[in-house]
């Protein structure tokens, strides 16, 4: 009987991102409109009609600092903008978060939940015919 070999505990070799066949330093040399063309339908239509102000002053806050704050959850992730951590208000706070290579493409909004989940208490005396035979303490 030949002994089985022990996978080896080698570190896998992590393979750099990319989207589309294209890596994130190529993404970043891109001009606006080349990149539209690798977008969803949605993205690229909206970045064909242009960015808004209140964008392009985002995109060039992210450019300045690592930590911005904004309003904008229709924003569309850009390679410019990963690595940086932005802070998306969901209607209450800002929900801080680390821009990945993989949400390139996807709105902000869709990084900070707007609605919390429903947890219910337990029923209390009277909710139900049966909780009247509970006995109290």
């Amino acid at each position: 009987m030949a002994k089985k070999k022990a996978k080896s505990t080698l570190k896998r070799k992590e393979e750099e991102f990319k989207y589309r066949g294209y890596t994130i330093a190529k993404l970043r040399k891109m001009k606006l409109e080349e990149l539209a063309a690798l977008l969803p339908a949605r993205q690229r239509r909206k970045l064909k009609r242009e960015l808004r102000a209140e964008e392009e002053k985002l995109l060039e806050k992210i450019e300045r600092r690592d930590e911005v704050k904004t309003h904008l959850r229709d924003a569309i992730v850009l390679p410019s903008m990963v690595g940086k951590k932005i802070g998306i208000h969901n209607g209450k706070s800002f929900d801080y978060v680390e821009i990945k290579p993989e949400m390139i493409g996807h709105y902000l909004g869709e990084f900070a939940m707007t609605r919390k989940k429903v947890v219910h208490g337990a029923a209390g005396v009277g909710a139900t015919r049966s909780s009247k035979y509970v006995p109290l303490k």
